[in-house]
């Protein structure tokens, strides 16, 4: 009896272990459920062929070699045939003290059918006898029913084969296991699973993607604005691959896709850094050197070395590429603060901020801690450090780009300065030139009544004064012009100043948001930055046109005809007449109508000579209906319409009279003010004649443009009605109209 007593513990000892023999066959038992579940790495035997009895569970499996599925099946699992089908069986026991539903979580390199007891329960890909219809699924662990019996022993068996002709690859740290089979509760293993696939990798993922695609649109309207400004291009090209290679390195199901996609996401990768290290290389003005292309020419090694060797060679180019590509931009960026380059310094704090990160990226893999969750947000340590390594370059040359930006709107401030300051010294001169004028013009009268016999010296005398009444009328000009160019280059500078202001908030809500993980609020903010950044473009380019303008127009003419558009001439010296004439009378207003050809080519003309004539006249112009606009005010009867100033200019295209072809164009300069009497319209071309008040006109201003346009080989002429005493049209104003004929040579 003691022996029999005896014999039934050793029995039972035997069934209670994890795996127990029974002639030469081994049971995985289960009587219990682990949190992480239970791996079925054990236990398993291997048979080539295909044979449905083998899904039996009374079938002789004795003979069939022991195998581990869950290895890798590319290095580790020879046996498994390249082209056919196999079969693996496992005898499996569940305690029946085990009351929950049990799940399956299955990763795996080929398809399969799983049986349980000799019946299929699920089958994952496309398994065939015919081996180009073969494909192979990887389901990602997705879990799936186990129904297996608590009632004792049965058989686990899958009918698997490889796809023929497929490559595998081990990059961004994937597994690829024959077959690997987890065992835990169906609750557990669905709240695991939504928990892997929508929390840690996929929100981190999208964070990433957003933060590319937010860079990419910046740096392109950057560069759309500043085509000058290289380092957007190259900014905006890093941006772009790094976010195909996120977007393409997304989990594949389809193993045949694995090791293409993966290693085009990585090449992408590889090829950001070339355009990151680029950008800096042109944001900090740095020369090209050998150690430049060096990089470069690693770079292209790393491409082949993403493919082979198989466990290790993408290692190369996600751990040892950035670190140099850093180290690099570093060095970069210290040599730059060496010779003061203005906020170099930034550059080289996110480049020692990603080499930072980068080895805390490291020791929290080393340590084991880089999965887990800090504050219950639903990044790990692994994404926060990751995140804060990748755009730690991206976002200090951002920041770098908003402080060139500060820089240029206090250089637009300078500018002002000057511009008014010249205006001032520019209007006192013309005040001084004036009574300098005035002077000199009764001295004349003078000497020639009571000086007749020096009338030789006299002329002499009085073409010196012309000469220098040339150059007042040239100031004069450039006064007006300059006065209009201050009142209209403060709104751009407003605009450039508002915007400013407004982007400096933006960014730090843009930062609380995205430290709150609101991607749609980012999103939003970021685009109002892009947009408020595209109006401090505009209005930039703006003040920087109506500089260049007022340069140009002060540079004494070089005599040389440039080919150059009429239209845009005439609209230019239009708007710097109006805003120089509401500079000096901030009550002054005129309605501005505007015709022009647009079939008009260029023609070669002088344009700072053409310039003050169009000047000349817009100015004579705005005088007279705003001296009608006065009039109107104080003696328009009651009850009557009132008086609308009104200036219009259009443009003509003509035809040659002997030829039919372009002949040339004609400029009309109309206005309604008091018009000009009969008796004095052929004097008005004449040197010193004027009806303006004393002080307040030269006279000097319609004969300079009559020898200009002659000089052009063209004509100008004037037209005005007669007024026709009718008290009716006192608030309509009379019309007078000059046009300016030049040849298209």
């Amino acid at each position: 009896m003691k022996i029999l007593n005896l014999l039934f513990l050793i029995t039972f000892l035997s069934v209670s272990c994890c795996f127990s023999q029974d002639s030469a066959t081994t049971v995985f038992h289960i009587d219990k459920i682990p949190t992480e579940g239970i791996l079925l790495d054990k236990g398993w035997k291997f048979q080539a062929g295909d044979n449905a009895e083998w899904a039996k569970p009374d079938f002789n499996d004795k003979s069939w070699q022991s195998i581990n599925p869950t290895l890798d099946v590319h290095d580790s699992l020879p046996q498994i045939p390249k082209s056919g089908i196999c079969w693996f069986r496992l005898h499996l026991f569940v305690d029946s003290s085990i009351n929950q539903r049990l799940a399956l979580i299955i990763y795996q390199s080929g398809a399969s059918e799983i049986y349980l007891n000799g019946t299929l329960i699920y089958h994952i890909g496309v398994l065939s006898t015919d081996p180009r219809k073969i494909k192979a699924y990887d389901p990602w662990g997705k879990p799936v029913l186990f129904p297996a019996s608590k009632t004792g022993q049965q058989i686990l068996a899958a009918r698997y084969a490889l796809q023929p002709g497929i490559f595998y690859t081990t990059m961004f740290n994937r597994q690829n296991p024959a077959l690997q089979m987890r065992v835990n509760n169906m609750e557990t293993s669905i709240e695991q699973y939504y928990l892997r696939i929508s929390s840690s990798s996929s929100d981190s993922d999208t964070f990433r993607m957003g933060v590319f695609f937010i860079l990419v649109i910046l740096h392109l309207a950057f560069y759309l604005f500043y085509p000058s400004q290289k380092a957007n291009l190259y900014f905006c090209l890093y941006a772009v691959f790094s976010l195909a290679g996120w977007i393409i390195g997304a989990p594949v199901h389809e193993v045949e896709h694995k090791f293409y996609y993966y290693n085009l996401a990585l090449d992408f990768e590889v090829f950001s850094y070339l355009f990151m290290v680029t950008a800096l290389y042109f944001l900090l003005e740095q020369k090209k050197g050998w150690l430049y292309w060096a990089l470069m020419g690693f770079i292209f090694i790393c491409i082949p070395l993403n493919v082979w060797p198989y466990t290790w060679g993408w290692a190369i180019s996600l751990v040892v590429m950035p670190n140099l590509i850093s180290l690099e931009i570093t060095r970069v960026a210290f040599i730059s603060i060496k010779v003061k380059k203005r906020g170099a310094w930034i550059i080289a704090g996110g480049a020692i901020s990603y080499l930072v990160f980068s080895v805390a990226l490291l020791l929290s893999g080393i340590f084991g801690i880089g999965e887990k969750n800090l504050f219950n947000l639903p990044f790990t340590i692994f994404d926060i450090t990751f995140n804060l390594a990748n755009f730690s370059i991206p976002v200090a040359a951002s920041i770098y780009l908003g402080l060139d930006f500060a820089f240029t709107n206090r250089s637009l401030k300078q500018k002002l300065v000057e511009v008014e300051g010249l205006s001032q010294k520019t209007i006192a001169q013309e005040q001084e030139k004036q009574q300098i004028l005035a002077s000199q013009y009764e001295t004349l009268e003078q000497q020639v009544t009571e000086r007749t016999y020096e009338l030789k010296k006299s002329l002499e005398d009085l073409k010196a004064t012309q000469a220098q009444l040339i150059q007042s009328e040239k100031m004069a000009s450039l006064g007006e012009l300059t006065a209009g160019i201050a009142h209209e280059i403060q709104n751009p500078l407003n605009f450039v100043n508002n915007f400013s202001e407004v982007n400096k908030e933006l960014i730090e809500e843009l930062k609380t948001e995205a430290s709150a993980g609101n991607n749609s609020e980012v999103i939003a903010i970021a685009n109002d930055i892009s947009a408020n950044e595209e109006k401090i473009n505009h209005h930039g380019k703006r003040a920087d046109a109506i500089v260049k303008g007022m340069l140009q127009h002060s540079r004494k003419s070089s005599g040389q005809k440039e080919s150059t558009d009429i239209n845009a001439l005439c609209d230019e010296y239009l708007r710097l007449s109006y805003h120089g004439m509401r500079a000096k009378d901030k009550f002054f207003n005129a309605t501005i109508e505007t015709d022009f050809d647009n079939s008009i080519e260029k023609i070669n003309i002088i344009p700072q000579d053409i310039g003050r004539v169009l000047l000349n006249l817009y100015n004579n112009a705005f005088y007279a209906v705003s001296e009608k606009k006065k009039q109107a005010g104080e003696n328009l009867p009651a009850g009557q319409a009132g008086y609308e100033p009104t200036v219009s200019i259009s443009t003509k295209r003509i035809s040659s009279p002997t030829t039919g072809g372009a002949g040339g164009v004609i400029i009309s300069v109309r206005d309604n003010g008091n018009g000009i009497p009969q008796n004095i319209v052929d004097k008005i071309f004449q040197p010193f004649f004027t009806t303006k008040p004393t002080g307040e006109g030269t006279g000097l201003g319609l004969s300079l443009s009559y020898d200009i346009i002659k000089a052009h080989g063209g004509e100008i002429k004037v037209e005005t009605k007669v007024d026709e005493g009718n008290p009716d049209n006192f608030g309509k104003g009379k019309e007078t109209e000059f046009k300016i004929q030049l040849p298209n040579n």
